[in-house]
């Protein structure tokens, strides 16, 4: 390739230049999607499912029934089933934009930040606001600062893109705050169950919007089965009336076989996390010994090191050694790169052998 089409091509790198590239010889460190099995329980509904009819918008009864027994003091109608998390952020967002409220139209979130909230916020005609962090943690002092002046707040512990997870004492006083000033909490809790330091905090309030899905801790990323909880019973209506105007029910085939995965046992999900972790001190001990200046991973399933000239970093290592990162910069961090490590103990081996050898001839 051309040296200055490869310049070009670079300088206009974003996530979607990736996402999907996939076999040869090529080690993607890229896209978040695990690449574990399903529970076994997820596929025996498929020979005999014969149901192609539209759905309810709010989703199927019995798979928020379900749901609401994981949750406390909940009711099926606090749930909206949605064609993933995404879905579910961006219509609580465009409810949230649309509705009288303390603060500006301003929605604070810690960077770095998932590369698709400042432009959700942003669709939802919201400004995104940033808050600092140390250590890839949130500063509560600066936290404090700006969130008088905002609408709602996005947390998502454990992060994507760092790894990681945010203390108890600063999820309960972000839960306080938000509380006094009557500020939207959304909580992105899809990593929810890949957390390797301590159980699970469920952030509280009368306006806390509790996110997940179905395609992290069960595997399912491809059928788009995610939901929204809420004790605020006039949002999940104004998100249901606002669902059936644009995607109407989620993936019917999709959400019984959520339902079906729901009824697999723990030790599934307790299984799968030793994997993530045993991969996690793999590839971190690995950047360390390569002499990345990293945080450590504490849930997920992401790492984010910093590094020299980010952009040639992530060009050189695909272009001439076939290995896929992503920039750090899509995420708020332009002074680091991140990789995922959903994929093999021999497939994160080779592309940190892959990075050595780059790092060799820089």
């Amino acid at each position: 390739m051309a040296s200055g089409m490869a310049l070009g091509v670079k300088t206009r790198l974003s996530p979607a230049y990736f996402i999907g590239v996939q076999g040869g010889n090529i080690i993607s460190f890229g896209s978040g999607q695990p690449d574990l099995p399903p529970p076994p329980e997820a596929f025996e509904i498929l020979p005999d499912y014969r149901d192609f009819k539209y759905g309810l918008i709010q989703g199927t009864l019995e798979l928020r029934q379900a749901l609401a027994a994981q949750y406390p003091d909940s009711t099926p109608e606090s749930f909206v089933i949605t064609n993933g998390a995404s879905e579910a952020l961006d219509l609580a967002l465009r409810v949230i934009g649309r509705k009288e409220g303390p603060g500006a139209n301003k929605v604070l979130m810690a960077r770095p930040y998932y590369y698709s909230y400042p432009e959700t916020v942003r669709f939802a005609g919201m400004e995104p606001v940033f808050t600092n962090t140390v250590e890839g943690r949130i500063d509560l002092d600066d936290f404090r600062a700006k969130v008088r002046d905002c609408r709602a707040v996005i947390i998502n512990s454990p992060s994507n893109p760092t790894g990681r997870v945010e203390a108890v004492e600063t999820l309960k006083e972000i839960e306080k705050i938000a509380s006094e000033l009557g500020v939207y909490v959304l909580s992105d809790e899809v990593y929810k169950d890949l957390i390797y330091v301590r159980e699970n905090y469920l952030i509280n309030g009368p306006r806390v919007v509790t996110i997940n899905s179905f395609s992290k801790t069960y595997a399912m990323c491809g059928f788009r089965v995610g939901f929204l909880w809420s004790r605020d019973l006039e949002l999940i209506s104004d998100v249901i009336s606002m669902k059936t105007h644009t995607s109407m029910n989620t993936n019917i085939l999709g959400q019984e076989m959520a339902l079906a995965a729901t009824k697999a046992p723990r030790t599934y999900i307790e299984e799968q996390l030793e994997v993530w972790r045993a991969r996690r001190d793999l590839i971190y001990q690995g950047l360390l010994d390569l002499g990345f200046d990293v945080w450590k991973p504490e849930g997920a399933f992401y790492v984010m090191p910093r590094v020299e000239r980010p952009q040639d970093f992530v060009w050189d290592l695909f272009h001439d050694y076939d290995v896929i990162t992503y920039l750090g910069e899509w995420f708020g961090a332009p002074n680091r790169v991140r990789l995922s490590y959903a994929l093999d103990i021999e497939g994160i081996e080779e592309g940190l052998a892959r990075i050595g050898r780059y790092l060799a001839v820089r």
